[in-house]
């Protein structure tokens, strides 16, 4: 999952997938060239190096799975050269369900 303000991509990427070929992944959705992307955990206290694999930033098929993935945090180059803060907004939860669509507790009942 490649998260970057209120943008949320969710992509299939091997082990062996290097940050550069994830990069291009993205450069088709969001039409931004890869030069011009900065990937990063989702704290932003680590930038992933191109040359490497999404394993060495232990990201794997044990760390992220279809049902709970791994988030890596990605921000752009501005015009003045520099990439833009780190700026992920937060998912909303669900609202809770209505009382007739949550289960119903059922009775047990004893055959005589």
């Amino acid at each position: 999952m490649v998260r970057r303000k209120k943008t949320t991509i969710f992509t299939d990427a091997k082990e062996t997938t290097t940050v550069r070929e994830l990069k291009k992944i993205i450069q088709g959705i969001m039409k931004v060239e890869p030069e011009n992307q900065q990937l990063m955990n989702e704290r932003g206290t680590e930038i992933f190096d191109d040359d490497k694999q999404l394993s060495d930033y232990n990201l794997s098929a044990q760390t992220a799975r279809a049902q709970s993935p791994a988030t890596v945090a990605l921000v752009f180059r501005q015009e003045n050269g520099e990439f833009e803060s780190l700026d992920i907004t937060p998912l909303s939860s669900p609202p809770e369900l209505p009382e007739v669509m949550k289960p119903q507790e059922t009775q047990a009942h004893e055959v005589n």
